[in-house]
């Protein structure tokens, strides 16, 4: 078994491929890198085999999304600790050193990301993972380092080791025995918060989800879906209700989810008085599909009640909506200890 398989999900990824890969090879020297391709239509199988012969690569059959794709290949991958990159990734030289050693030092620590720098704007921080993902009191999801759209300047504020809430699935080390044992990820998210959905399973295991200043890397970020994209709209929103409802305890969800409702309409109606039309029905389509498939929910919420206790350890007790389009804050001072619900 081999100790690191560094595993980047490729769907017709031809021109990131040539990209982005080299660093990967040239900086995982110690570690198996493997190319899982999503049934890709482009040329991104003649240049995996062409350039980087060196690089495994496990073929499905269709694509199955970045959750099943994960799934299906991890499975016959024979590893101590998991890599997930994406395929716009630009790592750098030592980057898997700092995680491992922290995963290494205690087997309760089950997943770490390295801070997420933005490819295009080096001295800022990536939209996604930035320093360290939490949710707040009502479950959106945020970062150090970033605030909705707004990303802070890097100025070496997140460069500690600490306890998170989630990492990014842009970049997740994470011990293959958890994975698997928790089921990897929900196939029914698709794409997008399927990573904070895993990690609540994981701190529902009583485990540990960390972030490693001490390592990082860059993200173009939006390689599959752009920051604006309907379809991204329809997923974040449809995702963000199944996994609070999946993992919020009872008396939270009969409390808080009409309010997440009422705030997603807010949202439907922003998007409409902008003229941004097809955002407004993706808000409108994710919450049809949310009540259509309540069942499936109800029935996973089930089997996570059996199996685990609810969990709200490191979520963070305020309000980002708030603070963020009211107080007009771009930054959540999140203190070592973490400020966070009982």
């Amino acid at each position: 078994m081999n100790k690191i398989s560094v595993v980047i999900l490729n769907y017709n990824g031809e021109k990131l491929l040539p990209r982005f890969l080299p660093s990967v090879i040239e900086h995982s020297k110690n570690a198996t890198v493997i190319v899982v391709d999503n049934a890709s239509t482009d040329q991104s199988l003649k240049i995996l085999q062409e350039k980087f012969p060196s690089v495994q690569v496990i073929r499905l059959d269709q694509n199955y999304g970045f959750c099943g794709g994960y799934n299906r290949a991890l499975k016959q991958v024979e590893a101590q600790y998991y890599v997930l990159l994406n395929s716009d990734v630009e790592v750098t030289p030592g980057w898997l050193n700092p995680l491992i050693a922290l995963l290494d030092s205690n087997s309760s620590r089950a997943a770490v990301q390295p801070k997420i720098i933005s490819h295009h704007l080096k001295d800022h921080f990536e939209y996604a993972g930035a320093g360290g993902g939490f949710i707040d009191s009502l479950g959106y999801p945020f970062c150090r380092g970033r605030l909705f759209d707004f990303t802070e300047k890097d100025n070496g504020q997140y460069n500690d080791t600490r306890e998170i809430f989630w990492t990014t699935g842009a970049c997740m080390m994470i011990r293959s025995t958890v994975y698997h044992d928790v089921g990897g990820f929900d196939e029914d998210f698709f794409a997008h918060m399927e990573e904070i959905d895993l990690c609540w399973k994981i701190q529902r295991m009583e485990l540990s989800v960390f972030y490693c200043g001490a390592s990082h890397v860059y993200h173009v970020g939006a390689g599959t879906l752009s920051k604006s994209n309907p379809r991204k709209t329809y997923y974040n929103f449809r995702n963000g209700l199944s996994l609070i409802f999946k993992h919020w305890r009872t008396g939270a969800l009969l409390l808080k989810l009409p309010i997440r409702l009422l705030l997603d309409y807010v949202a439907a109606l922003k998007f409409l008085i902008a003229g941004n039309y097809e955002d407004t029905q993706a808000v409108l389509k994710a919450h049809y599909h949310f009540v259509k498939d309540l069942r499936k929910d109800r029935s996973k919420r089930r089997f996570l009640q059996a199996k685990y206790a609810f969990s709200n350890r490191n979520i963070y007790k305020g309000l980002v909506v708030w603070e963020y389009f009211v107080l007009r804050k771009k930054k959540i001072n999140i203190k070592p200890g973490l400020p966070v619900t009982g």
